[in-house]
């Protein structure tokens, strides 16, 4: 939902960064193994109960992901590249409630597992309605150019990032937070399908 609005604000400063990087020789494809590598040491760092260190590397490891895009735009976007980037944000998203669940077992888990649900739906049906648009040659550009069709919703990365802030800032209501973004994932899961069956009827 606030991917779009912000956007415009965050390129630039990225495109910068990314030329530097571009000309000291680092590659999108190199940034995106770093952003991951960065995600999951937040994750463990979360497990193992310093939640502030774990906010500080998933920030460090988003600006990163925001940072690939912009060095392939930089040099040269491949399919490769879009191919990692969007499976390793699946697995950062994936590890960091996981991390939670660890943490404190007795208390998280069900959240966490509801959670993970929701991502497991709202990815399938954002990586589904992208196939599906590339086989009838849908195009959009609503949030710059993509190696894929990006649908929008209510739960996107901005969302997604802003819901992982509050769990390292306020680990004590993990599981309200939690239950809260997996009501705003399922509902962008619904709107996404009913999008697709009027859209590919």
């Amino acid at each position: 939902m606030l991917d779009g609005t912000l956007k415009p604000h965050i390129d630039p400063a990225l495109d910068r960064v990314a030329r530097g990087l571009a000309a000291a020789g680092c590659t999108a494809d190199g940034v995106t193994v770093a952003a991951l590598v960065v995600g999951l040491a937040a994750a463990l760092a979360i497990a193992c109960g310093y939640p502030v260190l774990g906010l500080a590397l998933l920030l460090l490891s988003r600006i990163a992901d925001g940072l690939d895009g912009a060095l392939a735009r930089t040099t040269r976007p491949t399919d490769r590249g879009g191919f990692l980037d969007i499976v390793f944000d699946y697995v950062f998203y994936g590890a960091i409630p996981l991390a939670f669940a660890v943490l404190d077992p007795l208390a998280n888990a069900l959240p966490a597992a509801v959670l993970l649900m929701s991502f497991y739906a709202n990815g399938a049906s954002f990586l589904a309605f992208a196939i599906m648009a590339e086989k009838r040659q849908v195009r959009a550009e609503l949030r710059g150019k993509k190696s894929l069709y990006f649908s929008t919703g209510l739960a996107e990365a901005s969302e997604t990032i802003a819901a992982f802030v509050l769990f390292c800032v306020f680990p004590q209501h993990f599981a309200a937070i939690a239950y809260v973004f997996a009501a705003m994932c399922f509902w962008t899961f619904a709107a996404r399908v009913a999008l697709a069956v009027r859209v590919f009827a």
